[in-house]
């Protein structure tokens, strides 16, 4: 059978021969299975899902409009490669209103990605050999670590412990790892705990970075979802360029996620690297996206008020979740409530947070993201659908009456 000699042909990074065939159960199918029993087992009931990762709304209206103008004009068809001058320019223009971030060269310190995660996947191609290692804060997205191996690299993992503020103890790592240590990921503020990082944080991956010779990637997707001050970019603080790059991602700012449109900014060096990586694997963002993405920049006011919404959702979250026994507090920015997961309901044991996740999703139908990396804790995303303010608080006291029923002990 053709299958046959298929299957002894997988390369070894994605499972070689077994590829396909392994039989564990990921959390998050796990999850979706356990949203499906649910919802057949009573018809009916609402699922309250705390679980979705992405904004409940579309994107800034004047950014679709512009979509539907540039995307009919004939200028924009071709090939984008590494972008468009005036996206460059336009980032550039964003960093210094926002972040209070200049001296920006747009040409040569600025490029687009097609979203985030392939930026993420493909830094590793411009720096890790064999051997080479990133640091890397968990719990936290893994693309970064999955192509770090897929280099024959490794990854060195960070706890971020709710008793350091969720920072990663820089101080904390072999002199073997940092001798073989080339990038250190950051998230901030960070999925999942939703804490920030702080400038005198920040100055500190700085000396720590020289020090050691290793590149920064900041990963600054929710940077402008700030509750406890004005947004704070890593390279806001002297050497930062010196020594990293910041992607910023269009998806959780401008409710862009599909659009698929991020950029990094920050060491020429790092910059041109990445450039060079890319061009062997895209052509760039379709224009019109791009020109989209221009307008977006140009009205942060946009996500100053989905500041305000998720501050609202959050904080009847907060209270909620304190009513039914969680150690709940506001975030210090993200959409996210991370808590520590319950350790039991009733007589009813849980060994993890994904024993506790999927008991909430089957007793209560309310569905969370579990994360067992460093303690058993539970997400609670603030971006569920509802119809106005409302229908918002009406979910939030909707799943404290839940979880009050539980009987949860912690």
């Amino acid at each position: 059978m053709a299958e046959g000699y298929i299957q002894g042909l997988f390369a070894q990074r994605i499972g070689g021969e077994t590829f396909g065939k392994e039989t564990k159960i990921y959390k998050f199918e796990r999850i979706k299975r356990a949203k499906r029993e649910a919802m057949e087992r009573n018809p009916g009931v609402e699922l309250l899902d705390f679980g979705v990762g992405e904004p409940d709304e579309v994107a800034p209206e004047i950014a679709i409009e512009t979509l539907r103008a540039e995307c009919a004009r004939p200028e924009n068809r071709g090939y984008a490669d590494n972008g468009i001058h005036e996206l460059k320019e336009a980032c550039a223009r964003y960093m210094e209103r926002v972040f209070g971030v200049g001296d920006i060269d747009p040409e040569r310190e600025v490029i687009h990605s097609i979203g985030s995660k392939p930026a993420l996947a493909m830094l590793p191609d411009a720096f890790i050999n064999p051997g080479d290692c990133v640091l890397m804060t968990v719990p936290g997205y893994p693309v970064i670590a999955t192509h770090t191996e897929w280099n024959g690299g490794r990854t060195v993992r960070l706890e971020l412990r709710e008793e350091r503020g969720f920072l990663p103890d820089l101080d904390s790592i072999g002199d073997d790892d940092l001798r073989d240590a080339k990038l250190l990921y950051l998230n901030y503020p960070n999925n999942p705990t939703g804490a920030n990082a702080t400038v005198d944080f920040f100055k500190k991956v700085v000396d720590f970075a020289r020090r050691n010779s290793i590149v920064v990637v900041h990963d600054a997707a929710y940077s402008a979802i700030n509750f406890d001050s004005k947004p704070l970019s890593f390279l806001s603080v002297d050497g930062a360029k010196d020594v990293g790059v910041e992607i910023h991602s269009f998806s959780k700012a401008f409710n862009m996620t599909g659009w698929r449109l991020a950029f990094l900014v920050g060491n020429e060096n790092i910059i041109k690297a990445f450039a060079h990586v890319k061009d062997n694997y895209d052509s760039g963002q379709f224009i019109a996206i791009q020109k989209a993405g221009i307008r977006a920049l140009e009205h942060p006011e946009f996500t100053e008020r989905l500041v305000e919404k998720y501050r609202r959702r959050l904080s009847l979250l907060v209270d909620a979740l304190r009513e039914a026994g969680f150690s709940a507090d506001m975030p210090g920015g993200s959409f996210y409530l991370y808590v520590r997961a319950p350790k039991g309901a009733g007589k009813v044991e849980f060994d993890s947070a994904e024993s506790a996740s999927e008991y909430l999703i089957k007793e209560a139908l309310i569905s969370t993201v579990p994360w067992d990396d460093a303690g058993s804790y539970l997400r609670f995303s603030a971006t569920f659908s509802a119809q106005n303010e409302d229908d918002e608080e009406r979910i939030a006291e909707e799943a404290g009456r839940r979880l009050k029923r539980l009987n949860l002990r912690f």
